[in-house]
């Protein structure tokens, strides 16, 4: 059976740039859908982490006045996948060639840890050079900009990929105060940032890499990840 790896951020904490503490964790939605769709098209799926740290929920992603009607079926869907898993893989452990798509869910996570991860740029730097599918959703594309060459320079500079807007964190009420916004910096390290309506499902694809926009769009990017694979 083949296998997928979805790489979750470690982090409970979001510092602010007035040196508050925001609460963080996995986005329910971003990580359970992605999972369902992987497992209903006969993949494995592991999760790994930095030091296999299990990051908490994000409590948001469990209001249905935030994070919509059918909050409840992500979060217990999402809370079983990883309680059935037992203890998360070690990122700086795992071997990319065990798998065939590597998968990035957001939450504010990726922000505060995964972009600057030497061992997540590492895995996906050969996952790319590769051809193995990469996708990332929602703040998960933060995670790309881990991998640099020697040089610095970004592996994925001038691919095009969305990811949460600077209108959507506006709209969530955590652009201010943000030390910076996603689609901002993707933009200034060279991506071909595009982007949907706010909060409506919207993907892209630049050869090996899928892209999510927001948590509405984690279902449809794993279903374009399957169609690649197949």
């Amino acid at each position: 059976m083949s296998k997928i790896l979805i790489v979750m951020s470690a982090a409970s904490t979001w510092v602010r740039t007035d040196g508050s503490s925001y609460p963080t964790g996995y986005w329910a939605e971003e990580l359970a859908a992605p999972h369902e769709k992987f497992v209903e098209a006969g993949y494995s799926v592991d999760f790994a982490s930095p030091g296999g740290v299990l990051q908490p929920l994000d409590q948001h992603s469990a209001d249905p006045e935030v994070a919509g009607a059918n909050c409840a079926e992500y979060v217990a869907h999402a809370e079983k996948a990883l309680r059935e898993f037992g203890p998360l893989l070690t990122l700086s452990e795992v071997d990319i060639d065990d798998y065939v798509a590597v998968v990035l869910p957001g939450g504010h996570g990726p922000v505060v840890d995964l972009y600057q991860d030497s061992d997540l740029g590492r895995l996906l730097a050969r996952a790319d050079a590769a051809g193995k599918l990469i996708g990332a959703v929602c703040h998960g594309p933060a995670a790309l900009l881990s991998a640099v060459d020697e040089e610095g320079k970004w592996l994925f500079a001038g691919r095009e990929m969305t990811a949460f807007t600077d209108e959507e964190e506006q709209l969530f009420g955590t652009a201010d105060g943000a030390p910076w916004l996603l689609a901002s910096r993707l933009r200034e390290q060279g991506a071909k940032h595009v982007g949907g309506p706010a909060y409506q499902a919207f993907t892209t694809r630049d050869r090996n890499l899928f892209t999510g926009q927001n948590p509405a769009s984690s279902a449809p990017m794993a279903e374009a990840m399957i169609a690649a694979l197949r």
